[in-house]
C-alpha cells in the first residue's frame, strides 16, 4: 500500500513539473533555464507558500 501512495505522489509530481514547464511562457518569471528549473522542481511547496507563484503557476497550467 505504501509503494502505491509513493508511486501516486511522483507521479502527481512529475506531472505538475511537466505541465508548468509545458506553459513557462504565459508566467511572469525571468526565461533562464536556471529560474525554469528551479521553479518547476520547488512548485510543491512554493504554491503552498507564495501567492504571486500560485498565480503564475495557475497562468502555466491554463497556458494563457
Amino acid at each position: 500500500m505504501g509503494y502505491l501512495v509513493s508511486f501516486v505522489l511522483l507521479v502527481v509530481y512529475v506531472g505538475g513539473v511537466w505541465r508548468f514547464l509545458s506553459g513557462y511562457r504565459h508566467t511572469n518569471f525571468n526565461r533562464s533555464l536556471a529560474t525554469r528549473i528551479s521553479l518547476a522542481l520547488l512548485w510543491p511547496g512554493l504554491l503552498l507558500v507564495n501567492p504571486s507563484y500560485r498565480k503564475n503557476f495557475q497562468k502555466a497550467l491554463k497556458g494563457r
